[in-house]
């Protein structure tokens, strides 16, 4: 089997491999057994970049949050060298409870070692702001960053759900002051959902030199084509998302995503997440699984070629 290409994470030492897990299944729609399993199949395949956050998954009944943290912690203590083949990517911000949310530096300074406790590792590769604090100066924040780096607690840090001039304005507080900078953008970013990101951010990550890992890349599966009816929502814990792109542009993008699947004999998931790796600006997608078929079929996508005719057919059915 060909070796997995990896590309740099901004301008940090870090580089990953053009998928990422993303691991808010976890303790949620999979199970701890199911989950090391999945882990250990994504590395052996030549993957290396986890993604979590400790909220995940706080928004499950019956969830508090730190749950998929807990299980990539167990699935680390194992050994075998793990923690050393893995990026290991998790983030702060979100409300995990009262008084326990947003990223000022006492806040930060705690969750961290909430997470390093539930990851069972000494150090966090990629910590990345869940989202803007608009009541925390943002120099604040960064200086929290640095004596984590300082101390080897971090490596390098990301930001999540940033607006361009949130983003911006981070950036440039980052220059002028010598503090460390986000190196990375976790935008919501798919085939039906474009604009948020490709308006600024898109500009402003290839001209500061930030990596782009986004989320929900199938579109909550929706890309996967397993949604073509109203029907086939029924039961489904993300028909509340799902519903949202099931219109005539979505149905439009399917065909699209049919056809080219057809002429590369692939499925519908990996063209679409093909698609975003071809994307100059994108470093690699998030994708998650619940079975072993799954993720080999995500594995599948990083070994896709798109030619600029497949490109432009899904980038004008997505239009």
């Amino acid at each position: 089997m060909p070796s997995i290409e990896r590309r740099p994470l901004g301008n940090s030492p870090l580089s990953i491999a053009p998928l990422v897990f993303g691991g808010n299944v976890f303790g949620w729609t999979a199970d701890e057994a199911t989950s090391f399993r999945l882990l250990d199949r994504f590395v052996e395949g030549g993957f290396n970049g986890i993604d979590t956050a400790d909220v995940y998954s706080r928004f499950a009944p019956g969830n508090e949050g730190g749950e998929s943290e807990t299980v990539i912690g167990k699935w680390l203590a194992q050994g075998g060298g793990r923690r050393e083949k893995i990026v290991l990517m998790t983030k702060v911000g979100m409300e995990m409870g009262p008084d326990q949310t947003g990223l000022t530096r006492g806040y930060i300074m705690r969750a961290v070692e909430d997470s390093l406790r539930r990851l069972q590792t000494d150090h966090i590769d990629l910590y990345q702001s869940h989202r803007a604090d608009e009541d925390t100066p943002v120099e604040e924040t960064l200086r929290a960053y640095e004596e984590l780096i300082r101390s080897g607690k971090v490596r390098v840090i990301g930001a999540s759900n940033y607006s361009a001039a949130q983003l911006r304005a981070a950036l440039d507080a980052s220059e002028a002051q010598g503090l460390p900078r986000y190196e990375t953008l976790q935008p919501h970013y798919n085939l039906v959902h474009r604009s948020d990101y490709e308006a600024e951010l898109e500009g402003l990550c290839r001209e500061r030199g930030l990596g782009v890992i986004p989320y929900f890349a199938l579109a909550a599966g929706f890309l996967t084509g397993k949604y073509r009816s109203q029907a086939d929502l029924e039961g489904r814990p993300r028909a509340v998302i799902v519903k949202n792109y099931m219109d005539e542009r979505g149905y439009r993008v399917l065909d699209a995503l049919d056809s080219v699947a057809t002429d590369l004999d692939a499925s519908a998931a990996q063209i679409a997440l093909a698609w975003l790796m071809a994307r100059p600006s994108v470093t690699a997608p998030i994708a998650s699984a619940t079975t072993e078929e799954q993720l080999d079929q995500l594995m599948g996508a990083a070994r896709l070629r798109l030619d600029e005719e497949h490109v432009h057919r899904l980038a004008e059915a997505s239009r």
